[in-house]
């Protein structure tokens, strides 16, 4: 067998190529010279256009990224886009997720565009968010609009694919880095390709950005018997920690973790798995710390509508979902508080999320709070906390599968990294 070892520049360079020509011959030779040159042609034009086009390297209060918890002084947030939002095929991954008065919905409408007149109501209320959030003195960005009922096809699976709505789902801010997640529901896989051209622009002027490793999404991540088809199943499931997501690769949406400084709260849900969240504590080990914690939840799918911080040692804790390691955070001195029961009403369709997302708010500051319009218990709760509430009314938008929280990534938040959590 021949064996060449990396043939690079200079005089090494060309010795490699003699060598291959005397054991191979002359016709050989021409191409590995012309490969050989091109290469050393490629390399001086990178040179040239990296002298050209310098990326920025900067320090996190220099970067244009940088936000380490979920309450410090916004500054500048993503807001995703439900244009095009597409209905996900019904595999057994979004089965899993969603309730099942609305399987009927996802068998005859997966692969289709959700009803255009609901989209075209929760595109003019997301509008009306972000003019808003300029007012409050924040940057607003979006990313881009793309055909999300195009199917696609990789060698282990085809889908269509979902939208660009939930920014919080896909990216996640620690410090100065952009986290991309890897998903797990297969109509997410390329959700990341509407956010690349923002991604990009923050890395040439100085961000970090990280992607995590890619799952094949293969049939082996998914138990494919997972039996759900009741409430009571879900329960059943929960209690015994059985998820539709396996171990066979790591894979995690970005809204499954929650910061608080130095420290990070993860739950191991439907689409986040162990795997997930230990390629995460692995990733921002040793300045941050992971803490895996868990709820009684018969759906776990996203933290920010069960578990949301909104404030050093302050956190929203969902009543019909308790926490079991609540006794934790008292013990290191936090308020917990607890939400009243949501007021949105039984007939408005929920397709993808539950009614607490009136729970999944979004903080400006420690004083500033954007809420939903109509949830006026939430408003008195916030005003007994010395919140001041910014309403906007999403009800549409809320349909799709968020609130606030789940709407927005925070790009960059005026503070410092500090430990909240001992």
């Amino acid at each position: 067998m021949l064996r060449v070892r990396c043939v690079r520049g200079g005089s090494r360079g060309a010795e490699a190529v003699h060598y291959i020509g005397s054991m191979l011959g002359k016709s050989f030779v021409g191409w590995v010279q012309r490969t050989f040159q091109s290469t050393q042609a490629a390399a001086v034009s990178q040179k040239s256009c990296a002298a050209d086009d310098r990326i920025t390297e900067t320090s996190p209060d220099d970067s244009p990224v940088c936000s380490y918890n979920e309450w410090d002084p916004l500054e500048e947030v993503i807001v995703g886009r439900p244009e095009n939002a597409s209905v996900p095929p019904f595999t057994v991954e979004v089965k899993a997720n969603t309730y099942e008065k609305y399987w009927p919905f996802y068998q005859k409408y997966g692969g289709q565009i959700f009803p255009p007149e609901h989209v075209k109501k929760a595109v003019a209320e997301i509008e009306e968010m972000c003019n808003i959030l300029r007012l409050e003195g924040v940057t607003v960005q979006r990313p881009e609009v793309i055909d999300w009922s195009v199917k696609y096809k990789t060698p282990d699976f085809e889908s269509t694919g979902l939208y660009a709505a939930m920014p919080r789902d896909i990216l996640l801010v620690v410090g100065n880095e952009i986290i991309e997640a890897p998903m797990a529901w297969r109509a997410r896989f390329f959700e990341y390709r509407a956010y690349r051209s923002l991604i990009k622009d923050y890395f040439r002027r100085g961000a970090k950005w990280t992607t995590a490793p890619k799952p094949t999404m293969a049939d082996e991540l998914y138990d494919q018997e997972y039996p759900i088809r009741t409430v009571e199943d879900r329960h059943k499931l929960a209690a015994m920690g059985k998820f539709v997501t396996t171990e066979f690769e790591p894979c995690f949406d970005a809204a499954d973790f929650m910061r608080a400084g130095r420290d990070i709260f993860a739950q191991r849900s439907q689409v986040t798995n162990f795997l997930g969240i230990e390629w995460m504590r692995r990733h921002l080990a040793p300045e941050y710390k992971v803490h895996i914690i868990s709820f009684k939840d018969p759906n776990p799918m996203h933290i920010d509508a069960t578990f949301n911080i909104i404030g050093p040692g302050l956190v929203l804790s969902n009543p019909d979902r308790p926490c079991h390691q609540i006794e934790m955070f008292k013990k290191a001195g936090w308020t917990v508080v607890t939400p009243p029961t949501p007021i949105i009403p039984d007939d408005h369709p929920l397709w993808m999320s539950s009614k607490w997302l009136s729970m999944n708010v979004l903080m400006l500051d420690e004083k500033r709070v954007m809420v939903d319009a109509n949830e006026t218990t939430i408003h008195k709760m916030f005003e007994k906390l010395g919140i001041s509430t910014i309403k906007v009314s999403i009800r549409h938008a809320n349909s799709l599968g968020g609130g606030f929280h789940c709407w927005t990534c925070d790009v960059r938040r005026r503070g410092t990294l500090q430990s909240y959590f001992s």
